[in-house]
């Protein structure tokens, strides 16, 4: 994995006591890497994350592992909310949706799961989730351009193994009750299934569906309501 480099935030707390059972992605969603770096590292602005990862693979550190960073804001997963204190926060250099979205590099996803296997050693993590998946009516990051999937392959959360059974099963489910069982919390049921899309169902959005509770999606989601998921390469 590449060298760390040591880029300090003051935007920090104590974590009092809580256990690290998250790691939670997002993209920075600004123009350069200076410019994130200079807002995540500004005692002003009262935001941080553990670290950012750079499009040629540069890793900065901003806060130590055991103290709470302020990268997730409101948020919640199934029974947990206010993710900061049981969360690892990185943050992936991509200029976001609003200033040019685009693919994220190789050596980005090569060192996103260096770092995340790295930091699983250390804290006994749960869940690998998107920033749009615990604020889906805040929150686009990483998006549906981010390979969850290959993530997934590698060990470092989950992904569907959707079955001929499960596509049946699934027809009749209903979609906005099974995307809360599965964990979403959102003010409106529709933010639920487009973070749900951009990090499972990123097919959608290259056919312009996106928002469309289609087949695909519920059968993901029903797979994995049902423990259904790919093994581990």
């Amino acid at each position: 994995m590449s060298d760390i480099i040591q880029r300090p935030s003051p935007n920090f707390n104590e974590r009092a006591g809580a256990k690290i059972s998250y790691l939670i992605l997002h993209y920075t969603g600004m123009e350069t890497a200076e410019d994130a770096l200079n807002i995540l590292t500004d005692p002003e602005s009262e935001v941080s994350a553990h670290y950012t990862i750079d499009e040629d693979g540069t890793i900065y550190q901003h806060v130590e592992e055991d103290k709470r960073a302020w990268h997730a804001g409101a948020s919640a997963w199934r029974e947990d909310e206010n993710l900061n204190s049981q969360s690892i926060g990185i943050e992936i250099v991509n200029p976001g949706h609003g200033l040019g979205y685009r693919p994220f590099t190789p050596e980005q996803i090569k060192v996103v799961k260096g770092l995340c296997h790295d930091i699983k050693t250390r804290h006994p993590i749960e869940h690998v989730l998107a920033h749009s998946d615990i604020a889906p009516d805040r929150k686009q990051d990483p998006g549906e351009l981010f390979p969850w999937k290959e993530l997934a392959q590698d060990n470092i959360g989950i992904w569907p193994e959707v079955s001929d059974e499960d596509m049946v099963k699934a027809s009749g489910i209903d979609v906005s009750q099974a995307l809360k069982d599965f964990g979403y919390h959102a003010a409106k049921p529709k933010n639920m299934l487009l973070a749900f899309q951009q990090h499972y169902v990123p097919e959608a959005y290259k056919r312009g569906k996106q928002g469309v509770a289609c087949g695909l999606t519920k059968g993901r989601l029903y797979a994995l309501l049902a423990g259904h998921l790919i093994s581990p390469k």
